[in-house]
């Protein structure tokens, strides 16, 4: 047991021996180690203190060479060479800056605005007969980078001297935020871009856009309507375009590199120009304060011409919120008067209860509880279904309305588009103004024309109808055939309804109120219209609206003209009265002869008188 312990204390020797024998072979390299790295660190310092001393030694001689020792002459000439050197490398910064800023401006943002601009591309658009009435012109527009501009004041100085229509008060504001885009002036002309463009003004640009451009000025101005300086349409068949995405594929057209069609319009611009020319001269010959017309043709609905006085010139579009420079045609609403008697003797000729031979008592007035109704021009003596027509008696169509009765009235006023809202490709419409309450008395009164107000747009849909078999076609302002109209088209009256209608039209324009408006050769028929206008509440005596409906050639209908002005008054040749036989009847004959040519309309001064027109139809007297 002695061994065995004398054995174990042995070992533990042996180990602590080893142990301590490491030991000190570390501590003796952890100080040879500890030698070498002072050894080295003194080194590092000594050459750091050497450069340190190198480099002061030689900064000195640079200072002394520039500046100079000693005083006076040569010390100035020192500091002179040193401020010069400064301010070198002061200017030496500013030109490398201008650079930057000329070759690196902020491209993301102008490259989008570019872009947005470039893509917002609108189609041509031309009359049927291919004349340019809208297009697309490049411009330049200018734009600012604020962040990039380097003196505020000296950019509005030279902005303001090269553009002198802007406001430097704005144009400081804008240039002093810090904004990485911001439009100074759209749509500027190329001398004013030259002249900015030699300014060399940094953080200063162009963009080339898309402007709208309408040749004709305010001749089509309430068809086309107009687009804002974004090139975004805002009324009228523009603003159309856009809704129905036809902007939308010539941007996409665009973006291929290609352009889109031209987009046909039913327009015919020089029917257009004749038909406002004619309503200029007259609204200024009578005096009115507004004046309207539209020419359909009665087969296809297509609105050949539109215009609406006064009107505007959509190259400015502020022009547009004058509150007079409205599309009287689509968006006004009237009371037609007396041209509403055709759509209510067509209804009582379509029922079968009223034929041509029918008679009606207008020896006296007609009363209704304590309204009475009279005529203006007043015959005392019963009338046939012709005479009623052509003598236009309040009274004797108020008795077909009655033989009708309320229900049947308003159910074939309606199914003639009289009582709602007529929406074509123009987004600017009116609903038509209704009585409430409709009850016998409505019904007397609107069947000669007052009680109900339309826009003139309805008129003319209506009587297209009456004259071209019976077929009712919403109207449209685009091209149109006959296969295409008729598959949009309903068969309001009977084919010989519409037979007997052209003979009474044409009978109106050879022996009644539409007299002035029988054109030689050209077989004119039509309807005339007086309506008090109502102002405060109350019908006016002395302020009227004057309409006249007319057809040509009545043997085989093919346009039709609608006429209006606003206040006409009388003149001495007019023998003191301004209702619609007296103004606008001759206005509208003037139109006739003017564009039947333009139309293709060959006049035929043989034609056979109005009764050759119903093919033996039986006919009731006729007395003027």
């Amino acid at each position: 047991m002695s061994a065995q312990s004398d054995a174990r204390g042995g070992g533990h020797a042996a180990a602590s021996s080893a142990a301590q024998a490491a030991l000190d072979g570390a501590f003796r390299h952890g100080a040879t180690a500890g030698a070498a790295l002072g050894r080295g660190l003194g080194a590092a310092g000594r050459n750091s203190w050497i450069f340190a001393k190198f480099f002061w030694r030689m900064s000195g001689r640079i200072i002394r060479m520039l500046v100079g020792t000693g005083e006076g002459l040569g010390l100035t000439t020192g500091r002179l060479r040193l401020a010069a050197i400064g301010f070198g490398c002061i200017y030496l910064a500013i030109v490398g800056r201008l650079i930057y800023y000329a070759v690196a401006p902020d491209l993301d943002t102008i490259e989008r605005v570019a872009q947005t601009s470039a893509a917002i591309q609108r189609p041509d658009i031309v009359d049927r007969n291919g004349t340019v009435l809208a297009t697309d012109v490049k411009v330049s527009s200018l734009y600012a980078e604020p962040r990039n501009i380097i003196d505020v004041d000296e950019a509005v100085d030279l902005l303001g001297q090269a553009l002198p229509d802007l406001d430097r008060k704005e144009l400081r504001a804008k240039l002093s935020t810090k904004k990485g885009f911001v439009w100074l002036k759209r749509e500027i002309t190329p001398r004013e871009q030259v002249g900015i463009f030699r300014l060399g003004i940094p953080g200063v640009g162009f963009v080339q856009e898309n402007k709208r451009v309408y040749p004709n000025g305010p001749v089509v101005a309430h068809v086309l309507g107009f687009a804002d300086i974004d090139n975004k349409g805002i009324a009228g068949i523009e603003k159309y375009f856009d809704t129905s995405g036809m902007t939308a594929a010539a941007a996409a057209e665009a973006s291929k590199g290609g352009r889109m069609a031209p987009i046909h319009m039913a327009l015919d611009l020089k029917v257009q120009h004749a038909v406002r020319d004619e309503l200029i001269a007259g609204m200024q010959k009578y005096k009115a304060i507004a004046g309207s017309a539209a020419i359909a043709d009665v087969e296809t609905g297509e609105i050949l011409s539109l215009v609406s006085l006064p009107d505007y010139d959509p190259n400015n579009p502020t022009d547009a919120l004058k509150p007079e420079a409205i599309n009287r045609v689509n968006t006004g609403v009237f009371e037609m008067g007396s041209t509403m008697k055709a759509l209510t003797i067509a209804m009582g000729l379509d029922s079968g209860k009223v034929s041509l031979q029918s008679r009606f008592d207008a020896r006296s007035n007609l009363r209704y509880g304590r309204f009475t109704i009279h005529d203006f021009h007043p015959t005392r003596r019963i009338l046939s279904v012709p005479e009623v027509f052509i003598h236009s008696s309040n009274i004797g169509t108020a008795r077909i309305a009655l033989t009708m009765g309320v229900e049947a009235h308003k159910a074939f006023l309606k199914k003639m588009g009289q009582l709602d809202r007529l929406q074509t490709e123009l987004p600017e419409s009116a609903r038509p103004l209704v009585p409430p309450r409709w009850g016998e008395l409505n019904t007397i009164t609107i069947s000669f024309g007052h009680g109900v107000a339309i826009a003139p747009i309805q008129s003319v849909m209506a009587v297209s109808a009456l004259v071209n078999g019976g077929w009712l076609m919403k109207p449209t302002f685009l091209q149109r055939d006959l296969q295409q109209a008729r598959a949009v088209s309903t068969q309001v009256i009977k084919p010989s309804t519409s037979t007997m209608m052209r003979y009474l039209m044409r009978l109106n324009a050879e022996k009644g109120s539409a007299k002035k408006a029988d054109i030689p050769g050209y077989r004119v028929g039509g309807k005339t219209g007086t309506a008090e206008k109502v102002i405060g509440g109350r019908y006016s005596k002395n302020k009227n609206l004057t309409a006249f409906t007319a057809v040509f050639p009545m043997d085989k209908p093919r346009y039709m003209l609608l006429a209006v002005l606003d206040e006409p008054k009388a003149l001495p040749e007019t023998h003191g009265f301004a209702t619609s036989g007296w103004n606008v009847v001759p206005v509208g004959g003037k139109m006739v002869e003017r564009i039947a040519p333009l139309l293709g309309v060959e006049p035929d001064y043989d034609a056979p008188p109005a009764q050759a027109l119903l093919g033996g139809i039986p006919t009731g007297s006729v007395q003027e």
